[in-house]
């Protein structure tokens, strides 16, 4: 059974960071394209990132290139999200998404 748990997200200044984590059971995660997207209120779900299985692919959205860092350590079994200058239009939740199966999402807010 495939599980995709995220954590990590928090409320957070402008100008601030934060680190998410996506740890995957029920699949062999080395195999696998990780994504990470995200969904503000009112709005559709978005790709911010996605990183090939082995980390030599990686793409990011437009909104957050030079911000935000994908990675991933599939010892582990787990996708990250580094991102750094958070914006209050960062304000979303974000999910991390392989294949067919989703998260259930971790709320990341962005305010002073």
């Amino acid at each position: 059974q495939v599980q995709l748990v995220e954590s990590g997200g928090g409320l957070v200044q402008p100008g601030g960071s934060l680190r998410l984590s996506c740890a995957a059971s029920g699949f062999t995660f080395s195999r696998f394209i990780m994504r990470w997207y995200r969904q503000a209120p009112g709005k559709e779900r978005e790709l911010v990132a996605d990183i090939s299985s082995y980390g030599g692919r990686i793409n990011y959205a437009a909104s957050v290139k030079g911000r935000f860092t994908i990675s991933r350590d599939n010892a582990k079994n787990t996708v990250y999200l580094q991102m750094n200058s958070l914006k209050p239009e960062d304000t979303a939740v974000y999910y991390c998404h392989v294949g067919s199966y989703w998260g259930q999402g971790t709320q990341v807010t962005v305010s002073s």
